[in-house]
Order: structure tokens, then sequence, then C-alpha cells
């Protein structure tokens, strides 16, 4: 008989000053989805209200000897605090505190950890860890002693905590080598696809939108689709064509999320790289989130950040089903709809075409039967809206095309 894992007995908690009041609670809210989705248990939640963030501990001496009666008296397996711990920190709350304690950082490492699947996604994690662990070597090494498995020790963290700072270094080094030959390879698939696959289109949006679930409706891809933060890691591309003919791919990228550590965003560069050379980004959004604003403003500041400012992008607000209430949109173009009922595909579709209409330039083309094979690329690369034969044996084409394949219709 197989023995049911026992999930680790997880206490939360966080310091937030006024100015950071207004965002704190979903932040919380966020943490232990995140302790959730690294397959622990939230038993406890302590937070503090300060006038500044304490430098030593973060929150107040009052407020860890609470938690540290909490630890002991639900038998507590870890603490994560919310936010990133500098390494004194982390070592000052190990020392107080009678079980292991790891950060916002940390916790999103593992998750990282838990969902990688290509090489690549598994070096870009192994690398971020490394970078993690480094500058906190030193300080944990007096704790080691805490560490027996579980949440934020998978992945190279789990082996790699006792080895000395010059194996890490060493690992460091033959993960970035690794990592460049990734990257040659991919950047030449990329090249190869981006010439032959027509359209380009990302798929972003906050973890958890529905990035998956778009994906599957439209291209019945079979990706990894469950409610929970980061179920998607590694990029995933798949083709699509309209029925007038245009061809397409759609690439799912990794799931963004507040305050995302600046390792995670640096270690996830070059995948995320991947959605600088689209032609569209689809930015899908969680249309009944209630942090939805909040969730739209930090996937368009990492865009920035990404260089994506000129890309056109259309919003997708999902999972309407499930919004109560009056619905204001404030991102344009939009779609709204929800993924998972009947008709979205449609919907999909339409909004496509019409989206199409709105950013490209239309085109009148007449094109000689004996050039029929232009024909075929024209249905492929720009939006074919109407076509006619006539008596001159001409075919006279109506549409819509991008300054990328105006070649094709440009006289």
């Amino acid at each position: 008989m197989v023995e049911k894992l026992t999930k680790e007995r997880v206490l939360v908690c966080g310091a937030y000053t006024q100015k950071e009041k207004e965002h704190f609670q979903s932040s919380m809210e966020e943490l232990k989805r995140l302790v959730e989705t690294a397959q622990g248990e939230v038993i406890v939640e302590n937070i503090q209200h300060r006038e500044d963030i304490d430098q030593k501990t973060v929150l107040g001496k009052g407020k860890i000897a609470e938690i540290q009666e909490q630890v002991i008296a639900e038998n507590i397996d870890l603490v994560v605090v919310n936010t990133s711990l500098t390494p004194r920190q982390l070592a000052n709350l190990e020392e107080i505190l009678p079980c292991r304690v790891i950060d916002r950082t940390q916790l999103i490492l593992d998750i990282f950890a838990l969902r990688a699947r290509s090489k690549e996604g598994k070096l870009q994690v192994a690398k971020a860890q490394i970078d993690y662990l480094l500058p906190r070597l030193t300080v944990m090494n007096g704790h080691l002693s805490k560490l027996g498995g579980g949440i934020g020790t998978r992945g190279p963290g789990e082996t790699k905590l006792e080895t000395d700072r010059r194996h890490l270094h060493r690992q460091q080094l033959r993960i970035q080598k690794e990592l460049k030959e990734v990257k040659k390879h991919r950047e030449l698939a990329r090249k190869n696809r981006t010439q032959n696959s027509g359209l380009n289109i990302g798929l972003v949006g906050y973890t958890n939108a529905g990035k998956s679930t778009f994906l599957n409706v439209l291209t019945q891809a079979e990706t990894y689709e469950k409610d929970e933060l980061f179920a998607t890691l590694d990029p995933l591309t798949r083709q699509y064509r309209l029925k007038e003919g245009l061809k397409m791919t759609f690439t799912d990228t990794v799931g963004f999320i507040q305050d995302l550590p600046t390792t995670l965003v640096e270690a996830f560069h070059s995948t995320l790289e991947e959605t600088q050379n689209m032609d569209l980004l689809f930015h899908i959004v969680d249309a009944s989130s209630p942090e939805r604003d909040e969730q739209e403003k930090t996937v368009l500041r990492l865009l920035d950040e990404l260089g994506c400012q000129s890309i056109p992008v259309l919003t997708i607000y999902n999972k309407m089903d499930q919004v109560a209430g009056d619905f204001v949109p404030t991102q344009f173009p939009h779609l709204c709809l929800s993924l998972k009922e009947r008709g979205a595909k449609e919907e999909i579709e339409t909004g496509i075409i019409k989206f199409l209409q709105e950013i490209w330039q239309p085109y009148t083309y007449s094109l000689p039967v004996s050039e029929v094979q232009k024909l075929y690329a024209l249905q492929e690369f720009t939006l074919v809206e109407k076509m006619e034969f006539s008596e001159e044996e001409t075919y006279n084409i109506t549409g819509y095309g991008n300054q990328k394949y105006a070649y094709l219709y440009e006289k």
C-alpha cells in the first residue's frame, strides 16, 4: 500500500508599511497559493503593520516571539516570509525560529524546480538557484541541521547547499556554458520557424490567467492545464491556421507575477526573449480576479522591461463567466469571453480577424492565373478577405497584410 504524502505545515508571515498597504493582502493571498502550489499546507498566517521594516528581521521582536510560539504550538515545519530576505535577515530568523525559514524568492524558485521540463528550463532554474544560494552560503552553513528536504530544497538546492562555494562556482560556469549552447540551438530553431510560420503570436499574462487553456482551445495542444500558479514554465509553440488560410504560430510563455524576483527575471530572460520576436502579443487576463488591475499593470510593466512596447497587443479577458457585477475593461483592443465555454474558439477566430483588420493595411491585388502559386502564399501570410476570378483570367484579391509580407501584394 502506497503511503499518502504528508504536506508540510507552513506558517506564512510578512510586514508592510502604510504605502504598501493597498496591495499587501493580495500579495499574502498569492503567497498562500504559492505554498499550495509547492505542495505545502498553510496552517497559520501572521502579518504586521510597521512604520518601517525591521532591517535585521523584517518583523519586530514581539511579533517574532509570537511566531515562535505558533511554530511550536502548531507543529510548523516551515516559515515563509513574504519578501526577499537578505542573507543576514535569513540567518537571524533561522537563529530564532525552531524550524526552517525561506523567503518568497526561494519559494518561487522551488516551484520552478518542480515545473521545469525542458533542458533549458532546468538549466535556468539551476542557475537561478545557485545565484540565490551563493551570497547566502556563509550564513546558511550554520543552520544546515534544519534542512531535511521539502519546500525550498528542491532542484540544485537540495544537494548543493552542503557543498563549498568553489563547487557552486564551478557549477555556475558549467551551466552558463550549457545555456549558451542551448541558446544557439533555440535561436536557430526560432529563425527557421519565423521564416516559415507566418504570423507569430506570443501568449503573455499573469500566472494562472488561462494561457495554456487558450492554447488548448485553439490548437488542441494538450498542454498542462491546472488551476495553480506557474502551471506552465517552458515555452511551447503550436501552429494554427484560420479557415481563410492565414498561418500562425502561438507561443505560450511562463506566467508573470507580482514582485517577480530580479534573479528570476534575469534567469528566464532568454526564455522570455521569445516574446520580443513576436509579431503580435495576446495578453490573457483573468477578468474575475479582484486584483485584475494590478495584475494587468504587472504584465505590462514586465513587457516594457523586455522591450516589447512596439508590438501590437490584443487583450483577452478570460473567465467572464466568473465575473460578479458589471465589468469595465481597461485595455483596448480586447475580447471578453470564457475559454472553457462552448463557442470560445469561434469567438477567438472572429476577434483575431477583427484585430488584424484594425492594425494591418488593406490591399487589393490582381493576380494572373499563370502565377497561381503566389495565391497560396497570399492566403498563408496575409488575411485574404475576398477573392474573385475575372473573365480576364486573373484573381482579384482584397485583404489585409503587414509590412513583413507586403512584397507579396505590392506591385
